[in-house]
């Protein structure tokens, strides 16, 4: 947790991997406010707002009197935002500067796979 970003959404991105990477399965219990608090040494409401975060975007659950967990579904909805983020980040960029250069999509797609070759 050294990052400049906000320790929140830290804490949202680390949760996220545990789905993604399937440390923590679908319809299991998630870390709860305080166990997340503790850990990464922060305050119970910067873990909540990491919690909220997920739970607004569909990713956690919150079952009254049990705890949060992983909403069925949710690896899924993790993987297709992070695909996009992944297209606007790295594609779009590389896309804008090939054509900037003159480059056709086939002529970059032969670069990948060279380089993914080696």
């Amino acid at each position: 947790m050294d990052d400049e970003r906000p320790l929140f959404i830290q804490i949202a991105e680390l949760i996220e991997a545990s789905i993604l990477d399937g440390s923590l399965a679908e319809e299991e219990q998630a870390p709860s406010t305080n166990e997340l608090a503790a850990f990464h040494r922060v305050n119970p409401a910067t873990a909540g707002k990491g919690i909220n975060l997920l739970v607004d975007r569909g990713i956690l659950i919150k079952r009254r009197g049990l705890g949060t967990f992983v909403a069925p579904g949710a690896q899924q909805i993790v993987r297709s935002e992070r695909v996009e983020q992944f297209a606007q980040h790295y594609v779009d960029p590389l896309l804008d500067e090939a054509r900037a250069i003159g480059l056709e999509t086939e002529a970059v797609l032969s670069m990948i796979r060279d380089r993914d070759a080696s």
